[in-house]
């Protein structure tokens, strides 16, 4: 049986060897790898996370495909703010930052509309899913 992070490989690898475009459930999303530092372990993650563009930021959302609890990689952000981001063959480094209200809301919705399945994360759980900002450090 495959494990998630036999599954983030397989779409990491295909993410590198296609210029930042995988098939299967992504198939003509936006997609980018986050590089973070683990907050316990120190050690380099990357996952493969859907975004959406707003002006010159990418954000994700630590849905957890509407787990109850944050994807690991939420703590690594707020431990180690500084992450790596690659976007088709482009890799830099970024700022991440929590959203607050009103703007969490805006561009949670914002990814709906782009991938409606994030409408049923948001329904799965009773936490507020974390969205968060990626600037690029200049």
């Amino acid at each position: 049986m495959s494990t998630a992070f036999d599954r983030n490989k397989m779409v990491i690898d295909e993410f590198r060897a296609n210029a930042g475009k995988v098939g299967g459930p992504f198939a003509g999303k936006t997609l980018l790898l986050l590089h973070t530092i683990g907050a316990k372990s120190g050690q380099e993650h990357v996952n493969p996370t859907a975004y959406v563009q707003d002006a010159d930021r990418f954000v994700i959302i630590a849905s957890k495909g509407g787990a109850p609890t944050n994807p690991a990689w939420y703590y690594n952000i707020l431990a180690h703010p500084l992450v790596t981001v690659e976007v088709g063959t482009e890799k830099f480094q970024a700022r991440a930052a929590v959203a607050t209200e009103p703007e969490r809301t805006r561009l949670y919705d914002k990814m709906i509309d782009m991938m409606p399945g994030f409408a049923e994360y948001r329904q799965r759980t009773s936490r507020v899913i974390p969205v968060i900002i990626l600037s690029r450090v200049k």
